[in-house]
């Protein structure tokens, strides 16, 4: 871990603030991370937060409730950490604001000086946005009757047909999981995988996928090494790689990183755990 990630709120206890304070927002830079990696080439995505818990006060002191959704640009220099990113939102609850697009222009400013990088807000009224949406063009592989033995990432594990490829191929998997590198919790979530390129072998990339089981990362880094173990191995023209990790404390993450692809491939679908 990290010297900076010393310094965030995660895994210590703190005081829950509900009055405005930008300073609780906490960043941890991408590069220490990317220096693990292999990149073949220039990361291209964005990081979405769907935020459940916002509200703050109108000039009449009654509150208003929101759903948000946040884009990071996976080019921002560095990932929100979030319990920081929580504790920034819960500041703004006993607030008095104007109006919706004063505390939008407000987050978007504190977000991307945090992030050192462009980050977009957008609002919407409770129940505006479905819960869970069809995704039955991504094969699930999950059912695949496997022997599973490593539960640390081990991308030797992938293997594919290098004479076939085959276009728009489209898994997912429910059964990733890594672990906070700071405080041990599990962190759940739902896989999605795009490409045109070799045809991939279907319990590799499961037994793959599982390997990160005992991983200890952040949800950004790990779609990152996923992203960037399927470039190496098996050099793609496209590629897209999702991850929906399950809601906790009012935020869920769904980081997206693409090859010649369009992350509105993903965007818009919800899984029902979320």
């Amino acid at each position: 871990m990290s010297d900076s990630a010393n310094l965030s709120p995660l895994g210590k206890e703190v005081i829950y603030k509900d009055t405005y304070d930008a300073s609780l927002l906490f960043g941890i830079d991408r590069i220490e991370n990317r220096n693990k990696l292999i990149i073949n080439d220039e990361l291209t995505g964005v990081d979405i937060w769907n935020g459940y818990e916002i509200s703050w006060l109108n000039p009449k002191g009654k509150p208003v409730i929101r759903q948000a959704v946040f884009s990071i640009n996976c080019q921002t220099q560095n990932i929100i950490e979030s319990k920081s990113f929580k504790l920034y939102l819960n500041s703004f609850n006993q607030n008095q604001f104007n109006d919706q697009s004063e505390v939008i222009e407000i987050m978007q400013r504190d977000l991307s000086a945090c992030a050192n990088g462009e980050v977009s807000v957008e609002f919407f009224n409770v129940g505006q946005i479905n819960n869970a949406q069809d995704f039955s063009e991504f094969e699930c592989i999950d059912e695949l009757d496997v022997d599973i033995n490593q539960y640390d990432v081990d991308a030797n594990l992938l293997n594919a047909d290098a004479t076939s490829l085959v276009l728009n191929q489209k898994y997912v998997s429910h059964l990733l999981k890594s672990n906070c590198p700071v405080t041990g919790q599990p962190d759940w979530g739902s896989v999605f995988i795009a490409l045109d390129g070799p045809q991939l072998d279907q319990e590799s990339l499961l037994k793959y996928l599982i390997s990160f089981r005992q991983h200890g990362e952040f949800h950004e880094h790990c779609v990152e090494q996923i992203f960037c173990d399927l470039n190496r191995l098996f050099n793609p023209s496209s590629l897209l790689v999702c991850a929906k990790y399950v809601r906790r404390g009012g935020l869920d993450i769904n980081p997206v990183r693409v090859k010649n692809m369009d992350v509105e491939l993903v965007k818009g679908i919800r899984v029902s755990r979320q």
